[in-house]
């Protein structure tokens, strides 16, 4: 993808406080524990964003491509963004976001 910039980078997740580490196969783009993200990206890994308001997960979605998506809305400026579920993110959760959709 040509508007897709690798960032794999630890951090720490403004929702929960949790120390988010790098996940290693892919660029980390939301807390494993909570599944909060952060607006700050116009294309993915740019940090153009100027909102960088909390991205709420609100749903899942199946890709036949990608599998479980996870759909995000901006608790600042209500945007919308979507992002592959990884490995180690809590299934508990995904499991109830699944049940929103």
């Amino acid at each position: 993808m040509a508007n897709f910039t690798v960032i794999d980078e630890e951090f720490i997740c403004e929702n929960c406080g949790y120390n988010v580490k790098k996940l290693g196969y892919s660029c980390r783009n939301h807390c494993p524990k909570c599944l909060y993200s952060k607006h700050v990206d116009i294309n993915p890994g740019d940090r153009e964003e100027s909102c960088h308001g909390l991205l709420e997960p609100i749903g899942l979605e199946i890709s036949g491509k990608k599998g479980y998506i996870i759909i995000f809305k901006c608790k600042k400026c209500g945007a919308i963004r979507k992002n592959k579920v990884a490995e180690d993110d809590n299934m508990d959760l995904i499991i109830s976001l699944s049940a929103k959709h």
